[in-house]
């Protein structure tokens, strides 16, 4: 008979992180574990996370639905089709959990020459938010790290100053060295963001995620059209889960690019319709982590890299914090790779 239980673990940020959204020190996640009481040594484990203010199952009753799950583990099917529609995150965990369980919680969900040690994932190496010496200490350790794209999360200082650290940046390295991406978070207004793109356009960027706040599709859909730097949607994502109005959104935003967050978006189920439907419209699109431990970390990673898509994925978050599950992922000059003689924590 199939059992399961949960854990709490909060992850501690090594240093507080800022976004547009404000700052984080500590990220709640949970453990699901699942195994057969015939052979409760073999145990699968999927993480459940949320960020505050931006999963949309970030609401009161979550760890309550986690103990249902566990407690009622013998209907998995009906969570695993349509039952946790509204808990994304959970999805993901139970989702992954199996795949584990599946795999006699080797933690090889997808095997490939990834796991195998003989293949590594493409990253871009993320910078976060502070005031302008912050970020360029930032961006030197990347340089220094090997990475050859960078991301940027922006508006929360001052715009000119931002400025400033990008024209630093292109001064020492051109487009041919150093790829660029931004991420807003939503940030700008739609009275001033195509503005500010025309001036974030004059330094070669690859891309900018989510320019003004998610849920206004038409001014999304202008700027796309107008913007002379193309557009990701992220967070314009999260919480469409109807097929149909997946559809609509792509339809009518027309984007540049699509960003693919499993923890957020109803797993690696709901990340796949997502993607059948930008290759049906020729939407580029990659994929990046939550923030999650290394336990999702690893989930997305081991099934990205069977999708074959060759640009840098936002999979580099694998140290930010001082409570981390050890695990055979590690970073290595912009890329995250697989050590099969390393073992897990757990």
């Amino acid at each position: 008979m199939l059992k399961a239980d949960y854990q709490y673990y909060p992850l501690i940020f090594k240093q507080a992180s800022g976004t547009s959204r404000g700052v984080l020190t500590q990220k709640d996640s949970w453990f699901i574990r699942i195994w057969d009481d015939k052979n409760p040594n073999v145990i699968g484990i999927g993480e459940c996370s949320i960020i505050k203010g931006l999963s949309s199952d970030d609401r009161e009753g979550y760890e309550d639905k986690i103990k249902e799950i566990c407690e009622s583990i013998d209907d998995y099917w009906y969570y695993l089709e349509d039952g946790l529609i509204e808990w994304p995150s959970i999805y993901f965990g139970l989702e992954t959990a199996f795949l584990d369980f599946q795999s006699k919680g080797s933690k090889v969900l997808f095997p490939s020459d990834f796991t195998a040690g003989k293949a590594q994932i493409a990253i871009n190496g993320l910078v976060w938010m502070g005031d302008s010496g912050f970020m360029k200490e930032q961006i030197q350790q990347k340089l220094e790290d090997g990475f050859d794209c960078l991301k940027l999360k922006i508006g929360a200082i001052n715009f000119d100053e931002e400025i400033k650290l990008l024209q630093a940046i292109r001064k020492d390295f051109g487009s041919d060295k150093i790829e660029l991406r931004v991420d807003a978070n939503g940030a700008f207004l739609p009275a001033n963001a195509l503005g500010k793109l025309k001036i974030l356009s004059e330094f070669q960027i690859h891309s900018i995620e989510q320019p003004i706040k998610a849920g206004q599709w038409n001014d999304m859909a202008d700027l796309c059209l107008s913007s002379p730097l193309p557009i990701a949607l992220d967070e314009e994502l999260i919480g469409v889960s109807d097929l149909s109005l997946k559809n609509e959104l792509l339809n009518t935003i027309k984007p540049q690019y699509i960003i693919l967050k499993p923890s957020l978006l109803g797993g690696i189920k709901g990340s796949k319709e997502w993607i059948d439907l930008a290759e049906e419209r020729k939407i580029p699109w990659w994929i990046t982590s939550a923030l999650e431990s290394n336990v999702g970390l690893n989930a997305i990673a081991q099934w990205t890299y069977t999708l074959n898509n060759p640009m840098p994925q936002g999979l580099g978050t694998g140290q930010i914090y001082s409570n981390n599950i050890v695990s055979p992922l590690y970073m290595s000059k912009g890329f995250l790779a697989y050590d099969t003689s390393a073992k897990w924590e757990i």
